[in-house]
């Protein structure tokens, strides 16, 4: 669960191998939602088991989405993980160690939902807390990173954006938002059993490596030996350039792998993405015609 930064969190950051200190009210590094954590006087009584996220009065904001169905699923794209959000750390006694790389990751359990009482607050990224945004809490998994979430009983599957930490419930292993709850079936119960599985870079790339066989005009921002090393630069131009990573590709040839941004039809269209890399990224691109 989520609350706002103005909380106090009797937690403790983990420091590498050293000792934890008996009294510390410090919160730990990129944990902003001590509603799971630390709960608040008062508020344990409003916890309910059926029905509606964690607190009674919580639930859809006085102005949904006309079509809450309609809002799209997060668009996985590899991007740069956030230092500050992956550190170790303590919550309710037991110590958590965010993944910092991007690997495979399945785990079935019951994933619980927050809604309006949390709306706007700061998420353990940074970011705003958007209930009506397909995002998701999560002790470990890397921040930010993307899972596919399937109700078990329903076979109904979103993909969410994990940008926020918890619950810190030992029965539950995801918390979801309003929105990625609803569309799973699952805000009227308050909690549901799921399946959660991470999506990898491998996962991301799928589709998007492509040979020397494509066609068109490619913007060329790097050329490297190792194909993790691309995965990095790529990361790091969907970001700087705030461009998914199905606008960016990477071009396999003779075990040199480039990453590009294209293709593009025509000449004009090359010619204003090579504006805005140089102006965002401070690099010339290298301009590839494949016939």
């Amino acid at each position: 669960m989520k609350i706002s930064v103005l909380f106090v969190l009797m937690v403790t950051v983990l420091g590498g191998c050293a000792s934890l200190p008996k009294n510390s009210a410090q919160p730990p590094v990129g944990v902003t939602n001590p509603a799971a954590v630390v709960t608040p006087p008062g508020k344990e009584a409003a916890h309910r088991s059926h029905g509606g996220g964690y607190y009674l009065d919580d639930g859809p904001g006085a102005n949904p989405p006309a079509n809450i169905d309609a809002i799209p699923d997060a668009v996985p794209k590899i991007e740069p993980l956030r230092k500050a959000a992956n550190q170790p750390y303590v919550a309710l006694g037991k110590a958590y160690t965010p993944s910092t790389t991007l690997v495979p990751y399945h785990e079935t359990g019951l994933a619980s939902w927050y809604g309006r009482r949390f709306n706007g607050h700061s998420t353990s990224s940074g970011e705003t807390y958007d209930m009506y945004a397909m995002t998701a809490a999560h002790c470990t998994l890397p921040i930010p990173s993307y899972a596919r979430v399937t109700a078990v009983s329903t076979g109904k599957t979103v993909i969410v954006r994990i940008n926020d930490r918890g619950p810190f419930h030992s029965q539950r292993i995801i918390d979801l938002s309003y929105t990625a709850a609803h569309k799973l079936g699952l805000v009227q119960g308050g909690s549901g059993m799921v399946e959660v599985s991470a999506i990898t870079p491998a996962d991301i790339s799928k589709g998007r490596d492509l040979n020397d066989s494509s066609h068109g005009i490619f913007l060329q921002l790097g050329s490297f030996d190792r194909h993790e090393n691309a995965e990095h630069m790529l990361a790091d131009a969907a970001t700087r350039l705030d461009k998914g990573s199905t606008a960016l590709v990477i071009l396999d040839h003779e075990a040199h792998y480039r990453v590009a941004l294209g293709p593009y039809t025509d000449a004009d269209s090359a010619e204003q993405a090579e504006k805005e890399i140089e102006q965002r990224m401070n690099l010339i691109p290298f301009r590839l015609v494949l016939p």
